[in-house]
Formats: structure tokens, sequence, C-alpha cells
């Protein structure tokens, strides 16, 4: 029981912040992640991230949020990364190179909210 009230929560929080971050206006990419576009419709959520730099590479977790569907960001990345130097090996998983990037959904169809997770390759 206590999960679904934590994921409850979680998604209230998510709304609210995306509504905070669509009043600063659009970002080109992610801010902690340079090389990693964000969607039309969505907003980076600001200070959700984490940045964890470790001698077998970087640890990077993002969110963004926005009024779009989980189809429309899918073929987003699905159409830029590999112009980027992005390898798509499934459904939400890209590699650059020695790194892995996730991307998956929380929430709902619409008012989708994105966490983004780069991390080493193991």
């Amino acid at each position: 029981m206590s999960r679904i009230v934590g994921r409850t929560l979680f998604a209230i929080w998510l709304v609210s912040a995306s509504f905070a971050a669509w009043a600063q206006g659009p970002q080109a990419f992610l801010s902690t992640m340079g090389d990693v576009p964000l969607a039309p419709g969505l907003n980076e959520l600001p200070n959700t991230g984490v940045t964890f730099d470790d001698p077998a590479g970087r640890i990077v977790e993002a969110f963004a949020a926005g009024q779009t569907t989980r189809d429309a960001v899918t073929t987003f990345y699905r159409a830029t990364l590999p112009g980027l130097g992005w390898a798509e090996l499934g459904p939400g998983r890209y590699r650059p190179d020695k790194e892995m990037l996730l991307i998956e959904f929380v929430g709902a169809d619409s008012g989708v909210a994105v966490r983004y997770l780069l991390s080493p390759v193991s």
C-alpha cells in the first residue's frame, strides 16, 4: 500500500515540477547531459538530477516532463539520437561508446515524465 502512495506522491510532484520547468522555457539539451537533446514538448525538471563521476565512467540521471505523448518522445529519439552518434540497442536504450543511455517513462500518456539514466557499460 505504501508503494502506491509513494508512486502517487511522486507523480503529483512531477506534474507540479513540470509546470515550474515550463515557466522557465524550453532547453535544447539536458543540462547534465550536453549531448542528449530534449524532445519537443519536454522541459527539464530543475534540481532533480544526479551526476557522479567515477574512474569507470559517469553516472548521470535527469528528469523532464511536458504535455506530449510517449510515442512522440520515442519517435523523436529514434530519429535524432543516431545522427548524434548514439546506436539504438532496444526500446529506450542507446549507446554512443562506453556509456549506455536509458530513457524510460513515468506517468500517463498525456503529461509524460521522462527519466534519463546515463551509465558506464560494464
